[in-house]
């Protein structure tokens, strides 16, 4: 295009030269050159190429503002098994792409065999080689640890989300505050028993290998100690996010104590506690407390069974997620302008 301009135009180019020339408006070529989203990639090419035409980057230059617009491929690990929220999260991630191509991003999900270090360590390696950023559900252990730290090595960064891990190099958490989510639990079940004088409840996490459940029972169990100190906690049972389990948990438990008031799930496998509660009725409703809106849970606090749900919404995790990977890569601070992923108690009456 510049073998037709003289040499004279060259060397005054502007931006509205290079607007008129890739037939954009001047805001977009705006938005090319310093980086910032909303263009699609191959409009962002087309201006890229006229501004090293027109002399008004060098071809270096353009270089670089191209590699930063190039798709980032990023690959979200979550736990396999049958955690319908989970599966809700992985099915957002990859029907999402038109929601993420202005950054530009390509998001793919895998799941990986739940509660299993080893084979979570292996996976976040692979798809580190062959991903330009990945997330994952961390597991508290030391082989995840030390393979989060081998990719910050490599230069690949690493996002926590949902669940954080403690003392590994990762870029950022993303996901609820999750002593504030325990407490929260801890006031909704101590206020819905009302004014009985004692009680006892009980609490059913998916497994403390998972930072963000150990987390949830320290502010549930703090809670309840310090506000509602009539009320016994039994001990902490763990049904690894499994309907079946979590069935024959909440059986046992309502056989053992049949004077049980109450019962907060921090993990998933809600229906599997549901079922329970509903095969053996009781004269007085047991409270039930659970973490995630998905289909079934929906039903399940429209029939009553469950009194209130803590939920985050995908949209919001997934966004932050891209944003921070964004930052990143234009060598900003990782969390500049990414609000904090908030939750929000559902009850029936104010369902979405």
């Amino acid at each position: 295009m510049s073998d037709f301009l003289p040499e004279a135009a060259v060397a005054r180019a502007r931006i509205v030269d290079l607007a008129r020339s890739a037939g954009v408006s001047t805001a977009t070529v705006d938005r090319v050159l310093n980086g910032r989203s909303g263009v699609r990639p191959q409009t962002a090419q087309r201006v890229l190429k006229v501004a090293s035409e027109l002399g008004y980057l060098s071809e270096q230059d353009a270089r670089t503002s191209s590699s930063a617009q190039r798709t980032m491929h990023l690959t979200f690990l979550l736990p396999g098994g049958n955690n319908r929220y989970l599966r809700m999260l992985g099915d957002y991630i990859d029907c999402a792409d038109e929601a993420w191509a202005p950054f530009p991003v390509k998001c793919r999900t895998q799941f990986v065999e739940s509660f299993n270090p080893a084979e979570l360590a292996q996976r976040l390696l692979h798809c580190g080689q062959r991903s330009d950023g990945v997330v994952l559900m961390a597991l508290e252990d030391p082989l995840v640890r030390d393979a989060v730290n081998t990719l910050a090595d490599q230069g690949v960064p690493v996002l926590t989300m949902i669940s954080d891990l403690s003392n590994a190099r990762r870029r950022a958490y993303v996901g609820i505050d999750n002593r504030a989510a325990g407490r929260t639990a801890g006031l909704l079940l101590g206020r819905f028993m009302g004014p009985r004088p004692s009680g006892k409840i009980a609490m059913i996490a998916g497994s403390l290998n998972y930072r963000g459940h150990e987390e949830r029972e320290i502010g549930f169990l703090h809670l309840i100690e310090s506000n509602f100190p009539a009320i016994h906690v039994l001990g902490l049972r763990q049904g690894q996010d499994d309907s079946e389990r979590n069935y024959e948990q909440t059986r046992h438990l309502l056989e053992q104590h049949p004077d049980l008031a109450g019962i907060y799930s921090c993990g998933g496998g809600t229906d599997g506690i549901a079922r329970a509660i509903n095969e053996i009725r009781h004269e007085q409703k047991i409270l039930f407390i659970g973490h995630g809106l998905t289909p079934d849970t929906r039903a399940l606090l429209i029939d009553g069974t469950l009194d209130a749900l803590i939920t985050q919404t995908p949209q919001a995790m997934v966004g932050n997620c891209v944003k921070i990977f964004r930052n990143i890569r234009e060598k900003r601070d990782p969390l500049d302008r990414v609000k904090p992923v908030q939750f929000s108690i559902v009850l029936r009456e104010n369902l979405p």
